[in-house]
C-alpha cells in the first residue's frame, strides 16, 4: 500500500515538475527584471544616506550592468556545457548573496562591489531561465511557456518600482536588496525538487574565457574613464584607462576570430540585417537607460514626488509594453518586421522629446505621463520584431546565440550610455549652476561649502550652510540647473533614438522574415 502511495506521489510530482520549473524560471529571472527597475527609484535615497556624488550613483548602476554584460554570453556558455540547473542554482545563490552584501552596505564603495556580485549572478542566471524552459517543455507547450514566462516578467517589472517604492519610503531602501532573500529561498526549493539537468551535449569546446576577461576589462576601462572624466579631467589616469580599455575591446575582435568556441561569433556581424538590428539595439537601449536613470532622479530630488510615486509614475511604459507586445507580433506578421523597426524608435524620440519639456512642478499627467505613454508605445512597437529580426537574419542553427548576443548588446548600451550622458549631464549642469549661485552673492563660507556639495547634482544638501531665505534661491538655482541639465540629455537621447530608426531603415526585408542573409 505505501509502495503504491509513493507511487502516485512520484507520478504526480513528475506530472507537474514542468509547471513548477517554469515558476521557478520566472521567479528567478524575476529577482534580476525587479532589481533593475526598484534600484533607479532607490537612488535618491541611498545618495542621501551614504552621501553619494552623482559618480557614485552612476556606479551603483555601472558595477552591475558591467558584470552582467561582459559575462552574459558566459553565463549561457557554462549551462550549455555543466548543465543550465547547476549554473541557473549557482546564479541565483550569488546574486542572493550579494543582495545581502548590498543591503549591508555601509559605505559607496562596498555597495558598488556588491552591485558588481550580483551582475555576476545575473550573468549566470538570465541566460539559463529561457534555456531550462526550452529543454524542459516540448514544441507543442514550448511557445505558451515561453509566453508566459515573459508575461510575468512584464508585470513583475510592472509592479517591482511600485512596490520597492513603498519598501523606500515607509521601510529602507536596504529593504529593496533583502527583499530578494524569500524570493531566492523559493527558487531553490522548487528548483531543487522539480527541475531537471539538462545540457548541450553536442558542446565540446571550452568556455571563452578569455573573451569575457577581455569584455570585462575593455567595458569596465572606457566606463571608468568615462565616468571619471567629470571628476579628474584628462588626467595621464583617464587617458591610458581609456585606452587601455579601447585596446582590449580590439584585442576581444581579434581573439574572437580565432578561438573555436568564441563568447561572441565575430562571424554573425557578416549579415547586414544582424548588425542593423544589433545597432539599433544599442541605440535605442542607451536611449531607454538613459530615461530609467535619470527621471526618478528627477521626480523624487526636483519634483519632490514620494519613492512610491516616482515608482508609480513608471507605470505606463511596463503596462503598455504587457498589452501591446502580442499586438505587435501579430502587426509583424501581417506588414514585416522592417516597418515596425523604424516606427517604433522614431515614436519612442517622441516620447523622449516630451521628457524634455519638464520644469519644476506642474502636473504629472501632462508632464511625465505623456512621456512614459509614448516611449512605452514606441518600445512595444519595435520589441518583438526587433529580437525576431535578430534572430531570423542568422542560420537557424546560430538563431539561440544570436538572441544572446542581441540581449547583451542591449545591456552593454544601457552600461555605456550611462557613462557617456552623465558626462553631458555634469557639463551641463555645471555651466548653469554656477552663474545661478554667482547672482545671490552669498557669503564665501556658505557658497564654498554648496560647492561641495554640487558633485551631488540635485541630490546636494545645503540646509546646514546658508539662512532659510537665501536657502530657497540657492535650492531653486540646483534645481533649475538640473533640469536645464536633464532636458538637455533628453533631446540627446531622443536623436540618439532617431538614429535608431535609420539603423532599422538598414534592415532587409526578406532577411528579417525569410532567416537568409
Amino acid at each position: 500500500m505505501n509502495d503504491g502511495l509513493d507511487m502516485a506521489r512520484a507520478a504526480t510530482r513528475v506530472h507537474s515538475a514542468p509547471r513548477w520549473t517554469l515558476v521557478a524560471t520566472i521567479i528567478g529571472s524575476s529577482l534580476t527584471f525587479v532589481d533593475a527597475t526598484v534600484v533607479n527609484v532607490a537612488l535618491p535615497a541611498l545618495q542621501s544616506d551614504l552621501h553619494a556624488t552623482i559618480t557614485d550613483v552612476q556606479w551603483v548602476i555601472e558595477a552591475y550592468a558591467l558584470f552582467l554584460g561582459g559575462l552574459i554570453l558566459v553565463g549561457g556558455s557554462m549551462g550549455d556545457q555543466f548543465g543550465r540547473k547547476r549554473t541557473f542554482l549557482a546564479g541565483v545563490i550569488v546574486f542572493t548573496i550579494a543582495s545581502i552584501a548590498c543591503g549591508l552596505a555601509d559605505s559607496t564603495h562596498a555597495l558598488i562591489a556588491a552591485r558588481a556580485a550580483q551582475g555576476v549572478g545575473a550573468a549566470f542566471l538570465v541566460p539559463g531561465s529561457l534555456a531550462i524552459i526550452s529543454a524542459t517543455f516540448d514544441d507543442a507547450e514550448r511557445g505558451r511557456a515561453i509566453g508566459t514566462w515573459a508575461g510575468f516578467s512584464a508585470i513583475t517589472s510592472a509592479i517591482g518600482p511600485v512596490a520597492g517604492g513603498w519598501l523606500i519610503e515607509h521601510v529602507s531602501w536596504r529593504a529593496v536588496f533583502f527583499l530578494n532573500v524569500p524570493l531566492a529561498a523559493i527558487v531553490v526549493a522548487l528548483s531543487a525538487r522539480f527541475m531537471r539537468e539538462s545540457r548541450d551535449v553536442s558542446r565540446t569546446s571550452r568556455i571563452d574565457w578569455t573573451g569575457a576577461c577581455l569584455a570585462v576589462l575593455g567595458l569596465g576601462s572606457v566606463v571608468y574613464s568615462l565616468l571619471e572624466w567629470p571628476r579628474l579631467g584628462a588626467t595621464p589616469l583617464v587617458l591610458a584607462t581609456m585606452v587601455c580599455g579601447i585596446g582590449a575591446l580590439a584585442g576581444l575582435v581579434v581573439v574572437e576570430r580565432r578561438v573555436p568556441g568564441p563568447m561572441l561569433p565575430i562571424g554573425l556581424f557578416r549579415s547586414r540585417t544582424f548588425t542593423a538590428a544589433n545597432l539599433l539595439t544599442f541605440l535605442l537601449y542607451a536611449a531607454l537607460a538613459t530615461v530609467f536613470w535619470l527621471v526618478p532622479l528627477n521626480l523624487i530630488q526636483v519634483q519632490h514626488y514620494s519613492a512610491t510615486g516616482a515608482g508609480a509614475a513608471l507605470l505606463p511604459f511596463p503596462v503598455l509594453m504587457f498589452l501591446l507586445s502580442r499586438w505587435s507580433g501579430g502587426i509583424t506578421a501581417r506588414i514585416g518586421s522592417r516597418p515596425p523597426l523604424i516606427v517604433g524608435p522614431m515614436v519612442a524620440a517622441i516620447g523622449l522629446a516630451l521628457c524634455a519639456r519638464s520644469g519644476i512642478g506642474g502636473s504629472y499627467w501632462t508632464t511625465f505621463f505623456p512621456a512614459m505613454t509614448v516611449l512605452g508605445l514606441g518600445m512595444a512597437i519595435v520589441v518583438a520584431p526587433l529580437t525576431t529580426t535578430a534572430m531570423a537574419s542568422v542560420d537557424g542553427q546560430h538563431a539561440g546565440v544570436a538572441s544572446g548576443v542581441n540581449n547583451a548588446v542591449a545591456r552593454v548600451a544601457g552600461l555605456m550610455a550611462i557613462a557617456v550622458f552623465g558626462i553631458l549631464l555634469v557639463r551641463a549642469f555645471d555651466a548653469r549652476v554656477g552663474p545661478a549661485l554667482d547672482r545671490l552673492d552669498l557669503p564665501a563660507g556658505a557658497r564654498a561649502s554648496i560647492d561641495r556639495e554640487l558633485p551631488k547634482l540635485a541630490g546636494a544638501d545645503i540646509t546646514a550652510w546658508i539662512d532659510s531665505s537665501a536657502r530657497v534661491a540657492a535650492q531653486r538655482a540646483i534645481d533649475e540647473s538640473f533640469v536645464s541639465a536633464f532636458n538637455r540629455v533628453m533631446i540627446t537621447a531622443a536623436g540618439i533614438a532617431l538614429a535608431a530608426a535609420v539603423a532599422g531603415a538598414l534592415v532587409r526585408e526578406a532577411a528579417a522574415s525569410k532567416g537568409t542573409r
